[in-house]
Parts: C-alpha cells; sequence; structure tokens
C-alpha cells in the first residue's frame, strides 16, 4: 500500500493545513463551542449514539495513526495563524482505484470568505500531485447551502445523488455527490479557482 507522507503542512498565503497537535486542545473546544448550531445539521453521528470525540488527545492520536497509515489526510485549517475548522481526505482507496472523499469544516464567522474553497483546493491538489490519487469526491447534504457553494466555487462535477448515505444529525440523509479526477485539472484545483475568480 502506498502512503501519504503523514505528517504534512500545505501553505498558501494566510491558509494552512497542518496537522491537529494536543496543544489545539483549548482553541479547538472554543471553536467548536461558538459553532455548535452553525454545525450540528451537518455533523456526521453514530448510528448507535456513541459521542463522535471522547477526549480530544484520543482524537489527535485517532487522527496522526490514520495519516501514518495511509488511510487519510485529517488537517486542521488555520486562517491568519489561528485554528478556523478541518479538511479531512478520508477513505483512501489505493490500488486501481487510488481515490478518497473530502469532508470540512470551518469556523462560521468566516463563512464566503473564499477560505474553504482555497484549503479544499490545497488538499486535493496534494492528494493529486505528491500522494499520486487520481479521484477526489465530496457529497454534501442537498440543504447545506454554503458547502455546496465550495463545490461550485471549484467547479467540481455533480454525479447525482446518494440516498441515505451518511448518517448525520441523527439520521440517514441523503446526499449530493460531485467529483474531480487528476485529469480534469492538470494545472491544479487552486490554479482553477483562481483562475474562475479572475474571470
Amino acid at each position: 500500500m502506498a502512503g501519504t507522507g503523514w505528517p504534512v503542512v500545505l501553505e498558501d498565503g494566510d491558509v494552512v493545513l497542518r496537522p491537529l497537535r494536543l496543544r489545539d486542545a483549548a482553541a479547538w473546544w472554543e471553536l467548536r463551542a461558538a459553532n455548535v448550531s452553525w454545525l450540528a445539521p451537518w455533523e456526521a453521528t453514530s448510528p448507535d449514539g456513541v459521542p463522535p470525540v471522547r477526549s480530544f488527545p484520543s482524537l489527535v492520536r485517532d487522527l496522526n495513526r490514520q495519516g501514518r497509515s495511509g488511510q487519510a489526510l485529517p488537517f486542521a485549517l488555520e486562517h491568519d495563524g489561528r485554528l478556523a475548522g478541518q479538511v479531512t481526505v478520508g477513505g483512501i482507496t489505493w490500488g486501481a482505484m487510488r481515490s478518497a472523499h473530502v469532508g470540512y469544516w470551518l469556523d462560521g464567522r468566516l463563512a464566503g470568505r473564499g477560505i474553504m474553497p482555497r484549503a479544499v483546493a490545497m488538499a486535493v491538489d496534494h492528494c493529486f500531485f505528491a500522494v499520486g490519487l487520481h479521484r477526489i469526491e465530496v457529497n454534501i447534504r442537498p440543504e447545506n447551502r454554503p458547502s455546496l457553494r465550495v463545490v461550485e466555487k471549484l467547479g467540481l462535477r455533480p454525479e447525482g445523488e446518494r440516498l441515505r448515505y451518511l448518517h448525520i444529525d441523527g439520521a440517514w440523509r441523503d446526499h449530493l455527490a460531485f467529483a474531480v479526477t487528476s485529469e480534469e485539472v492538470p494545472q491544479g484545483l487552486v490554479a482553477r479557482w483562481r483562475s474562475s475568480r479572475g474571470a
């Protein structure tokens, strides 16, 4: 099996993707508390009711284990030097498929500023050009307008609806699927995003 080269730090101006660290605990909990109502309708939940985060140290250990094993790229997102959210490349599949999916969340106070499209584009470019993946997909609830704007801004290709795809906010929810392959962005997704903004 190939690897992700974890830990990895990606930088593009005031946006940085890096591993989540134990010393992020206070900032992470504060950010999550400030965004409870903003994030709750879109958060993955466990069908058996197990809390998603039992302790911050166990979360950090688990994410870094996934990174080292080549299963995920679990980035913390910094904006202007402050923790602002997370971008996770998960479900990495090697072999003939070489694909993954991307999930993300951002401090609601920073939404609409182009931070998340750039962060997702940075992660996708890293997957294509450094890790060697071929296809990335993003799955979003149809009601999640801010998240849909991210894939629209990036020009990801719609692939249809996935019924009862993921357990979100206490129930199995339908999602819309979007994807991009390395052939579609030979210059990179960051470059395409910047070009679309210039237009």
